[in-house]
């Protein structure tokens, strides 16, 4: 039989990646948090965490992850047909990792009274939307949104929708660098910004107008960051449209090609047995993303 006190202990060292914030969490010692992950380790014969900065779960751990946070959710059913069991009323937390672009634009929106009808609670890692999946492969979320449509063992996907994104750059910043007009050849040979080294968005837009080969670039790790550096004149990038309307509309911001936009496909991950709330949290995005991404061509 499974020790759920050593489970707990070996997500919450993953989820607050280290001993000493999961002790805090839990409301035990730094020690007694060791002792747990010791014994753990001693039940099943195995390493469950590699001793790094921050901790990341063996091969066994992330089973062992997983089966815990699908637990954690069948709880909560459990508890729902049994008031009796829920002896501490508390909400319930669902680990979620996504890509910033939709945290900074449609998320909040989406799942706003969801949260608040259910007395949710998120943990929410930022990823990018083509990583984003490693972190259920890893047992680290109960679900994960990405551009990735195959799922992980033991998990679905249901697609949302895309998110359009569109290159833009400052009126400056194109004066500067396109005086004779702005043409796919040259924008190899101008500052682009890149949201980080696992974001291959600009490769695949460049590829898609028939420029291969790499460009110079800043690394820019913000969603908001990104645009005041687009705005200030650094670079061209691309950039959600639904987080540049007003820019858009008023000049600040002008599209380096228009009617060139690229579309990143947001498939939604999820437990199979991810017990109710994962299952109305899936059919509440399946109903209420299209207001926000569009049809995947």
């Amino acid at each position: 039989m499974f020790d759920y006190k050593l489970l707990s202990a070996l997500a919450a060292v993953v989820e607050q990646a280290g001993f000493e914030r999961a002790a805090q969490v839990l409301g035990l010692s730094q020690s007694a948090i060791s002792q747990r992950i010791k014994l753990l380790e001693a039940r099943i014969g195995q390493p469950v965490l590699i001793r790094a900065t921050p901790p990341s779960p063996t091969e066994i751990g992330r089973r062992l992850l997983n089966h815990v946070q699908q637990v954690r959710l069948l709880e909560r059913d459990l508890q729902s047909a049994v008031p009796a069991l829920d002896d501490e009323g508390l909400p319930e937390r669902l680990r979620i990792a996504l890509n910033a672009d939709s945290l900074a634009t449609w998320w909040a929106t989406a799942v706003g009274d969801f949260c608040a009808d259910q007395h949710l609670l998120l943990d929410l890692v930022v990823e990018d939307q083509n990583v984003g999946l490693k972190r259920m492969r890893a047992g680290e979320v109960a679900a994960c949104l990405c551009a990735s449509e195959r799922p992980v063992a033991g998990a679905r996907s249901v697609l949302l929708g895309a998110m359009r994104y569109r290159a833009l750059a400052s009126p400056a910043f194109i004066a500067r660098h396109f005086p004779g007009g702005v043409s796919a050849e040259l924008l190899p040979k101008t500052p682009a910004l890149v949201f980080g080294p696992d974001d291959f968005l600009q490769h695949r837009y460049l590829a898609m107008l028939g420029v291969d080969g790499g460009f110079e670039h800043h690394l820019c790790p913000s969603s908001e960051g990104f645009i005041r550096l687009t705005e200030a004149g650094l670079g061209w990038g691309l950039v959600p449209e639904l987080q540049v309307r007003e820019q858009l509309a008023s000049g600040g911001l002008v599209e380096l090609l228009p009617d060139k936009p690229i579309d990143v496909p947001l498939y939604w991950h999820h437990w199979r047995n991810g017990g109710q709330l994962l299952g109305q949290l899936t059919e509440h995005l399946t109903r209420s993303a299209p207001r926000w991404l569009v049809p995947l061509a």
